[in-house]
């Protein structure tokens, strides 16, 4: 029993000093959170959408508690916005300058009745697969796939499919301008805007590049790079047939001017409208 009971309390002896040993090891050495990457990922809204152009919310927390004066001004969580991002301001001491909300925007009219649909996919519904195995479900190249990746890639539930359309839109009030339709779109369809004020915007909802004849065969609104647009603001440029009205220009000012100029309706003006009377 005395050389058993001599093992135990060798044994146990031993054990207690290597516990010790380690804990003491594992103090030393200890990699201690920032309280602030704690306190800002708390507030976050813990979507991981990536927006903000990071890996998920924690690696956003950590880059902003990183961050100088400086470097948080450029930081931005698409899903909290301005609110969110002043709260994490006054976690870190910095002052931050407000960002204009943007909202993503489609940039196709191919519906069924613009572009009839020629083609039809079996197997997956996938705009991305159907992509590599054809053009265009019409006859416009650069046309939406309307097989609804986008929607899927959505976690915020604000596109959907028009069932009359058949082409994906976007509800305003659910959309954070994530960029994930973006990035999953093959033909490159969507375009982060900034909202605008009183929710004007203007654009050209078209992204063909054949010229104007075969352009507007393919689909009834196409931008044939008529040029009648250039004439309203110099900023607008016409490339590879195609025109561009870039984000900065004044949509309220020059938004329905635009639209009613454009002699197939390719433009898209959505703020408020005057009455032609009262110009």
């Amino acid at each position: 029993m005395d050389t058993i009971l001599s093992g135990v309390l060798v044994l146990g002896g031993i054990g207690f000093f290597a516990a010790l040993i380690l804990y003491y090891v594992a103090q030393k050495f200890a990699v201690k959170d920032d309280m602030r990457v704690v306190k800002i990922e708390r507030i976050l809204p813990g979507v991981n959408c990536g927006g903000c152009g990071k890996a998920g919310c924690h690696d956003f927390a950590t880059a902003c508690a990183k961050a100088n004066a400086e470097e948080l001004d450029k930081l931005y969580c698409t899903v909290g916005g301005n609110k969110l991002m002043k709260e994490i301001a006054d976690i870190m001491g910095y002052t931050i300058t407000e960002k204009e909300p943007t909202i993503a925007v489609l940039r196709c009219q191919g519906s069924c009745q613009n572009a009839p649909i020629k083609f039809e996919f079996t197997g997956l519904k996938s705009c991305r697969l159907a992509a590599q195995i054809a053009t265009a479900r019409s006859e416009c190249p650069y046309g939406c796939m309307r097989l609804g990746d986008c929607v899927k890639a959505c976690k915020f539930g604000a596109l959907s499919i028009n069932k009359e359309t058949g082409l994906p839109q976007v509800d305003e009030n659910k959309c954070v301008a994530c960029g994930a339709c973006v990035e999953v779109c093959p033909k490159k369809l969507f375009e982060l805007r900034p909202k605008g004020k009183d929710g004007a915007r203007v654009y050209v909802a078209c992204r063909n590049e054949q010229k104007g004849a075969v352009a507007r065969k393919n689909c009834k609104v196409a931008c044939i790079g008529c040029m009648k647009c250039t004439k309203i603001n110099s900023k607008i440029k016409v490339e590879n047939n195609l025109s561009y009205i870039p984000s900065n220009i004044d949509a309220k000012k020059y938004g329905q001017a635009l639209a009613e100029t454009c002699p197939t309706g390719a433009i898209i003006y959505t703020g408020p409208k005057e009455n032609k009377n009262d110009r």
